[in-house]
């Protein structure tokens, strides 16, 4: 006879079962050297996959089959990291300058308002809100995770070239292990396919993003076109939150430049009308309902990744998010996560569909 279950027993399986997140968050921050850089070849490893089975289906021999994507990868993110630190090192010579003049306008600003308005500005606010050695000092801070983003380079594809030859017999390793189960190898294929389509649309609209606003800025007069262009494809990555973040710099760099507001409003005009074109309309019909994840989610995705992993944990919050929300839907005990994840509810009929499996 089998014992009734309790209050108290479901009490002791729910504090259990918070322990063990405790103890698996707390394992994802102090693993972070590790993780991290195996995170980052698994997103590159996952893009690159389609290039390698096409070059298996081509006859071409397994070692060449891996080691063609890996040098792709490292031809284009070599590339990045060239424009990046040159960019990088003409904004800090330049970056002074900015601050001050950012600061002459912003006491211009304080003084038109007074004389308009008869209001004391600074006696409700102090008029260091520009800290020129704080601005400096976040900018070097970067720079440095550049630097610790090159010394993981090596480790991320080593690890990435790895991924790609265990992915040619992982199927077989997998089938051995179930005992050929045709349904949890199916699911396997379904889990990865989603998380391809994922990763390739997310990746091609980021792209599109940053060569679009990277145009746009050039057009606009800034400076750092490439920079500004290369930071919208990196945030595109994140919804909603990122494409605010990306338009900052554009803005503040037409406010020093410049110095009109016309020009500054046409600006994020101009990001507005970029990512809500593929932001709201373009990426939703390509992915459909089910890759979509709610603004709350993604909020808390961002803080907790960032929190756990740092700036890079951060840029990688939704595709790993997105990735996990694919796994918990294609698991029958755990779909009902992913619907709480999901951005809109399912419809009734598959809702019922789900309720009957």
């Amino acid at each position: 006879m089998i014992p009734e279950r309790t209050d108290q027993n479901t009490g002791v399986d729910v504090l259990f079962s918070l322990a063990c997140l405790v103890v698996i968050v707390f394992g994802l921050r102090f693993a972070a050297p590790i993780l991290l850089p195996a995170a980052l070849a698994l997103f590159l490893a996952v893009l690159s996959l389609p290039i390698m089975m096409w070059l298996r289906r081509h006859h071409v021999p397994k070692a060449s089959a891996v080691v063609i994507p890996v040098f792709l990868n490292v031809a284009v993110v070599g590339l990045l990291i060239l424009v990046v630190s040159q960019s990088f090192s003409e904004l800090q010579k330049v970056l002074p300058t900015y601050v001050a003049t950012l600061q002459q306008l912003q006491a211009s600003w304080v003084e038109s308002i007074e004389a308009r308005t008869d209001i004391v500005l600074t006696q409700y606010f102090t008029m260091d809100l520009i800290n020129p050695a704080a601005v400096i000092g976040f900018a070097r801070g970067a720079v440095g995770r550049i630097a610790q983003l090159l010394s993981m380079t090596f480790l991320v594809f080593l690890i990435m070239a790895f991924m790609l030859a265990e992915a040619t017999v992982f199927p077989d390793k997998f089938r051995y292990v179930t005992g050929h189960a045709p349904t949890d190898e199916d699911r396997l294929a379904k889990v990865i396919r989603e998380v391809q389509t994922y990763l390739g649309i997310k990746t091609v609209i980021s792209l599109a993003t940053g060569l679009l606003l990277g145009t746009w800025s050039y057009v606009m007069g800034l400076d750092f076109p490439v920079l500004l262009g290369l930071t919208a494809f990196l945030l595109n990555y994140i919804p909603t939150v990122g494409s605010i973040i990306a338009a900052i710099p554009a803005v503040l760099l037409s406010v020093i430049l410049v110095g009109s507001w016309a020009h500054a409003l046409l600006v994020a005009l101009g990001y507005l009308t970029v990512n809500t074109l593929f932001g709201n309309i373009l990426e939703p019909n390509l992915m459909g309902r089910r890759l979509g994840l709610s603004t709350l989610v993604v909020i808390l995705s961002l803080l907790f990744w960032g929190w756990t992993w740092g700036p890079l944990g951060a840029l990688l919050s939704v595709p790993l998010t997105v990735m996990v929300k694919i796994w918990l839907e294609n698991t029958t005990d755990l779909r009902w996560i992913a619907i709480l994840l999901d951005k809109n509810p399912p419809p009734v009929a598959a809702a019922g569909a789900n309720a009957g499996d």
